[in-house]
């Protein structure tokens, strides 16, 4: 009887240890399960702000380029004006220097040449 109980015990062992282990993988997957879906809402959440800070900086920088780009145009258009008006003058100085050398002197007409075929 003793061998009995020996082999009883020993079987009893074995079977509590094998059910020991299918709970153990059991909650093995559970925790697993938790884990992976707590790891999507965690990277879920980071793309949105990610996405958010992204927006707000793009945003950003387009009215910072806008101004940019509005002020240069700005500054373009005095020059040009400011340019243009001094070449205005420049060619009408120069029309009246040279007007005033061509004053009191003869008339030079250049001879055209026809050629006759």
């Amino acid at each position: 009887m003793t061998r009995i109980t020996i082999a009883g015990v020993a079987l009893t062992a074995a079977l509590s240890l094998g059910l020991a282990q299918a709970q153990t993988v059991g909650q093995d997957l559970k925790d697993a399960g938790h884990d992976t879906a707590h790891a999507t809402k965690s990277v879920a959440h980071d793309t949105a702000h990610g996405t958010k800070v992204a927006a707000r900086d793009t945003e950003h920088g387009t009215k910072v380029a806008a101004h940019d780009t509005a002020h240069g145009t700005r500054v373009a258009t005095h020059k040009t004006v400011r340019v243009t008006k001094k070449g205005a003058h420049k060619t009408a100085e120069g029309t009246r220097t040279v007007a005033h050398k061509v004053e009191g002197k003869p008339d030079t007409h250049v001879e055209e040449h026809h050629d006759t075929h």
